[in-house]
């Protein structure tokens, strides 16, 4: 008997050496609000992900050429529309426009969500937008979240101030108020002006982009995650 389950275990162990070693399946890159993302030389954070129509948002002066990547070079999609008429300089009016974004149509083979590093879902809710001295809330790749008040609303862009900070690479981050057990997006993190962090309103955003893709009904195109 000895004899025959040496014999079977050196069959099973010369067919397991025989049998090459199949590798595991690589894990989908997984895109979700907050996260770093690459765009040529531009590091940046992405705003906005809807995971039903699967595109996602962040500023426009973070466009670059080729696919935008995720911090490990991996493409996660590319650079749909845009506008970006930020200033140059380091003045800007209050009664200046300013517009900023970048809708990324994402590749078919990530995976996504509407998740914040924080653990709440970020939703989109047509109508809603910031008002002066109301709690808010940014997040960065650098900074990571912060949140203060609404130090002002300007024409599609407000500022923050209160314990709202930013540094290079926060750019195109998402900027919400907390409700309850979500947070609502407002904002799309833009640059500093006059010292105070700012950010172009998500509801100017959103009728531009209905503008840009010929899309009439924007709630259609940006709207709560299922």
């Amino acid at each position: 008997m000895a004899t025959v389950c040496s014999a079977v275990a050196s069959a099973v162990g010369a067919l397991l050496l025989a049998t090459p070693a199949v590798p595991a399946a690589a894990a989908p890159v997984l895109v979700h609000p907050g996260m770093e993302i690459r765009h040529a030389a531009n590091v940046c954070t992405l705003g906005y992900v809807d995971p039903v129509l699967r595109v996602a948002f962040t500023a426009g002066h973070c466009r670059g050429e080729g696919p935008v990547t995720d911090a490990s070079g991996a493409a996660i999609g590319n650079l749909a529309a845009y506008r970006d008429n930020t200033p140059n300089g380091a003045t800007v009016r209050t009664e200046d426009l300013i517009a900023d974004y970048g809708a990324i149509v994402l590749n078919d083979d990530v995976a996504v969500n509407n998740i914040l590093p924080r653990g709440l879902a970020l939703e989109s809710e047509p109508g809603r937008v910031p008002a002066q001295g109301q709690a808010i809330c940014h997040f960065g790749i650098i900074t990571g979240e912060s949140c203060g008040t609404v130090e002002r609303v300007n024409n599609g862009w407000f500022t923050m101030a209160n314990g709202v900070v930013s540094q290079k690479g926060d750019s195109g981050g998402p900027v919400y108020v907390l409700d309850g057990n979500r947070a609502v997006m407002v904002g799309i993190f833009n640059s500093t002006w006059g010292g105070f962090p700012a950010a172009v309103s998500w509801e100017s955003t959103s009728g531009q982009v209905s503008e840009d893709v010929g899309v009439v009904n924007t709630a259609s195109f940006i709207r709560p995650a299922a």
